[in-house]
């Protein structure tokens, strides 16, 4: 079941790709978090949506907001992922537990072992705003993002 608008965000503690903890509890209180699910780094889609990202990152980590990449792979693989594709925001490793994370906020698909295309915007108070949970193959619109921290 996917996390609903209006609920608390599960904290979570994961490595990034350089290996250093990155807990959600960190932003509560000084900012938004839109935190972003996706299946497996490398693949069509993935590097697509996360491209976009990076070239309006202004928008999604600021002093205001703070973006954060969720996927199941390896913080190795999410390190050369970020270097190949200039990703300069955290890439978080959901990989052990495997996807831990990814089922607490209801993204986990346990058939394929991976995140679907779950974005959860989360105030300063740690509580989702906004939401919007794709399937594997569908990309999200980065508007649909920009409206959603806009109306916070």
């Amino acid at each position: 079941m996917t996390i609903e608008v209006g609920s608390q965000a599960p904290d979570f503690q994961l490595k990034d790709n350089h290996g250093r903890t990155v807990r959600l509890s960190e932003f509560r209180g000084a900012k938004n978090v839109v935190l972003v699910f996706y299946p497996f780094a490398f693949t069509g889609v993935c590097t697509g949506e996360l491209c976009a990202l990076r070239d309006e990152l202004p928008r999604f980590e600021n002093e205001g907001t703070q973006l954060l990449a969720v996927s199941n792979d390896s913080i190795h693989t999410l390190r050369v992922f970020a270097e190949q594709e200039g990703l300069e925001y955290p890439l978080l490793s959901d990989f052990w537990p495997h996807g831990e994370t990814s089922r607490a906020y209801g993204v986990f698909d346990e058939d394929k072992g991976c995140a679907v295309r779950g974005t959860f915007v989360i105030d300063k108070e740690g509580v989702v705003r906004w939401s919007v949970v794709n399937g594997l193959p569908d990309a999200r619109d980065l508007n649909d993002y920009v409206k959603a921290l806009e109306a916070l």
